[in-house]
């Protein structure tokens, strides 16, 4: 979809604001729709107009680091990119075990006890023992880089992009801190809790689902939505990654029904080769309809699919296939459509 755009072309382009209301924006889907692609991108596109946006992992896979082409992420905010107008993109790995040392620091004041249970194997012990803490901690760091203010009382970030887990466990995922906030019904673990949520149950969070063009992913993304929404989390946008550029004249698409012997004599008109039965405009024939039927059959797919995530009631916007892979140039190319087709 169009030519690649190098960093500096896409600064040119004309400016596109995306939704002030959500600083919170959550990025789902199935493994393999490229939902750390989408992530990146939308926090490049989140950055422009000299703002600044946190990129946030919490599987630990370090995908956010090959996709800039920098060197793994430490536990510490580190700027990785600039946007269009100077905007600013920084990146966090949240690494489960570091989050906790800070929370007990936060709230219990441990100090260098915390770094003496690190030392004993408990802090690993406790995050591997408890997958509900470990997910409590990750959405807890996340929500704290929201509203952390800087000493004019400013958000330090205009915006936090998570790059989440898969659709399949996101709604989990996301209320746990309800579940903890039930078990723990005092003290700093339970308001710890309780204020994580109060944000990503509020109009501040936006959870996009990213999705293909295909029948798996769309009906675990339909899935996905309900669920998010039966646990009263905001659903933000539908993300059709990897879409494939429609060929011209598909109006034209009930040609693949066409019989062999007329295409025949049609490209024996046009010089393709004589029309006498097994010439060489009829051995043409046979794999172009093939070929045609299966491109038919695959737009009528397509355009079910989008049927379907067009009734979810929720914003879709699609981002075209990068045929030379992904890479700095591809995600700046992305994020441009990204800010051209957000309202």
């Amino acid at each position: 979809m169009g030519t690649t755009l190098s960093p500096r072309d896409y600064a040119r382009r004309p400016l596109v604001r995306l939704p002030a209301v959500s600083r919170l924006h959550v990025v789902t889907g199935k493994g393999g729709t490229g939902k750390t692609t989408v992530a990146a991108a939308l926090a490049l596109a989140l950055a422009g107009e000299g703002r600044r946006t946190l990129l946030v992992e919490v599987e630990g896979r370090q995908g956010i680091a090959q996709l800039f082409e920098t060197e793994a992420l430490p536990y510490e905010e580190r700027k990785i990119a600039v946007s269009h107008g100077g905007g600013e993109v920084y990146a966090l790995a949240i690494d489960a075990e570091r989050a906790l040392l800070d929370y007990l620091q936060l709230f219990y004041k441990l100090g260098s006890a915390g770094r003496a249970l690190k030392k004993l194997g408990a802090i690993d012990f406790a995050t591997t023992i408890a997958p509900g803490l470990r997910d409590v901690l990750l959405t807890g760091k996340a929500c704290e880089a929201v509203r952390r203010r800087d000493r004019k009382q400013r958000p330090v970030y205009d915006a936090v992009v998570m790059d989440a887990p898969p659709t399949g466990r996101i709604t989990r995922f996301l209320g746990v801190n309800q579940e903890v906030a039930g078990l723990a019904k005092v003290g700093p673990v339970h308001n710890h809790a309780q204020g994580v949520m109060r944000l990503l149950t509020s109009p501040e969070t936006a959870v996009h689902v990213v999705t293909l063009l295909e029948e798996m992913p769309v009906q675990e993304t339909v899935d996905g939505l309900a669920e998010l929404r039966a646990a009263g989390l905001p659903t933000g946008a539908l993300v059709v990654n990897m879409v494939r550029p429609a060929l011209r004249g598909e109006e034209h698409l009930e040609a693949a029904g066409a019989r062999p012997a007329d295409l025949a004599r049609a490209f024996a008109h046009a010089g393709l080769g004589g029309a006498r039965p097994g010439g060489r405009a009829e051995r043409l024939v046979a794999p172009l309809l093939a070929q045609a039927r299966e491109h038919t059959e695959r737009v009528r797919l397509e355009r079910g699919l989008r049927a379907e995530l067009a009734a979810q009631g929720t914003p879709v916007h699609e981002l075209g296939m990068l045929g030379e892979g992904v890479e700095i140039a591809g995600l700046y190319r992305l994020a441009g459509e990204l800010r051209e087709q957000w309202p």
